[in-house]
């Protein structure tokens, strides 16, 4: 293998590991991109609570493992449990 084919294997390998690692973030520009919505969009979901942030100054940090979790649960809390519509007995 030539050294710059190597070099270039071992920098895909620390980006794909950088993209996993709970520190990294991942953008606004990002989210609405995979969401297919628009940025403002996104700022609103954030304002909400939807999707899990943390605010630093004026900046919106968004962990990617947190927001991989997210998208991976559909927004719900890990070991939610959706709840049974309550039993009703129909009398005629």
């Amino acid at each position: 293998m030539t050294s710059s084919k190597a070099m270039a294997e071992r920098a895909q390998s620390s980006a794909d590991g950088l993209a996993d690692s709970p520190g990294s973030r991942i953008s606004v520009l990002e989210i609405a991109r995979r969401l297919n919505i628009g940025r403002m969009a996104v700022y609103s979901m954030l304002e909400r609570g939807i999707i899990p942030w943390i605010r630093l100054s004026r900046r919106w940090i968004i962990t990617r493992h947190a927001y991989l979790d997210w998208e991976r649960t559909c927004g719900s809390r890990v070991g939610a449990r959706l709840r049974r519509p309550p039993e009703v007995d129909v009398v005629n």
